[in-house]
């Protein structure tokens, strides 16, 4: 095995890598920062890596994470952020966007500040804002009394304190403002998501026709699917136009109804995601939310008053292994809703999200029980590679 080193040319060889077109036997050569070829191109010159009874599969997406490692993107601190960035690319997760809790609207604009900078010079792909504009009926994890309409004005000052970099916002449409900021956000090119929702069919219907494309982790804070009042889950499921977030933890969603979502859905549709809060690659204890405070005990996170679920402790790299080993999804279907759709969506699958020639380097090894051996980031390995 050679050295772990950077080279200019290095050539992964002996693994399964799965591709757009499915799983090969074959070498992936990568030049720098970039992937070179998706299959052999000669090992004159290059670093050996031999990669057998491994498996490679592309970086991963998360478009829907608060923190790890004991820390949060809602402190406001790069300390704080490049601290949850460093604990989540340990994991695989080699682009993330960073997700926001309810706060006030000058702490939020304030907290998008610093993260715009580190989505600037890329070490983010972006801000997600998760509240204030979200039901009080279903809140989950979110200080109420911080909570408020979504008025187009308030909307728009968060957008323009991210500075180009705001990619997501959750917001209940049901609430007044509701649609018209789903079609500010639409306008603005900002991705609008549907969550913490107590709308019903109609009014789900309704935020879609306005521009909303994403189910903020589906089935959570939001009301049942019913057979007579089907709710917003039936409207996202069934419209082509949404891609829906789901939380591969065990905790969150039953394994029969993440099946019954990516069947109804269909695997272009599905971003498994983690809603990582700060206790992520830690162990049980206390950690902060936001302005909330959230206990840990065997992996499960919840708020210390009132018990609701707060985030989770997931990172992808588990998610992955979870959907293989415990759901028997296909592992093209992992690598789908873990890398190549969340990057569609994000309007970066030109860059990542699959393994092609011209694309970022960026890619994680599993052993022969998809557990994580190694992590690639722009050609430089963070982990690894065995």
């Amino acid at each position: 095995m050679a050295a772990h080193t950077n080279s200019r040319r290095a050539v992964l060889t002996g693994a399964r890598v799965v591709l757009p077109s499915g799983v090969v036997r074959d070498d992936l050569t990568i030049e720098g920062d970039r992937i070179a070829a998706a299959r052999a191109e000669g090992r004159a010159g290059a670093e050996v890596v031999d990669l057998a009874g491994h498996w490679v599969v592309p970086g991963f997406v998360d478009m829907h994470v608060h923190g790890g490692g004991g820390a949060s993107f809602s402190a406001g601190t790069v300390e704080e952020a490049m601290t949850a960035i460093t604990t989540h690319r340990a994991h695989g997760t080699t682009t993330m966007l960073a997700s926001t809790v309810t706060g006030d609207l000058d702490e939020l604009a304030r907290q998008a500040a610093v993260l715009s900078e580190l989505a600037e010079q890329g070490d983010l792909a972006g801000v997600h804002f998760e509240g204030p504009f979200i039901s009080p009926h279903r809140c989950g994890a979110h200080q109420p009394s911080l909570l408020r309409d979504p008025d187009p004005a308030d909307v728009r000052k968060l957008v323009d304190a991210a500075r180009g970099t705001a990619r997501m916002m959750t917001l209940a449409p049901e609430l007044p403002g509701g649609l018209d900021s789903v079609r500010l956000l639409a306008e603005q090119g900002v991705i609008a998501a549907v969550g913490h929702t107590d709308g019903d069919y109609t009014a789900t219907l309704a935020a879609l026709d306005a521009g909303a494309t994403v189910a903020t982790h589906l089935f959570n804070a939001m009301p049942p699917l019913g057979h007579r009042d089907p709710g917003p889950v039936a409207a996202l499921l069934e419209d082509e136009r949404v891609t829906v977030e789901l939380i591969n933890d065990g905790t969150h969603l039953h394994p029969s109804v993440l099946e019954l979502a990516h069947r109804a859905a269909g695997a272009g549709r599905v971003a498994f995601i983690t809603d990582a809060m700060g206790a992520a690659g830690m162990s049980d204890g206390r950690y902060p939310l936001g302005p909330m405070e959230v206990e840990v005990r065997d992996g499960v996170a919840r708020l210390v008053e009132g018990g609701s679920i707060a985030g989770s402790t997931l990172t992808l790299d588990t998610a992955f292994r979870r959907a293989v080993t415990v759901d028997r999804l296909p592992v093209e279907q992992v690598v789908a809703a873990i890398s190549a759709n969340p990057a569609r969506l994000l309007g970066r699958y030109d860059r990542i999200g699959s393994l092609e020639a011209g694309k970022d380097a960026d890619l994680v090894v599993l052993d022969e029980d998809f557990r994580l051996t190694g992590v690639m980031r722009k050609g430089e390995w963070l982990v690894g590679p065995v």
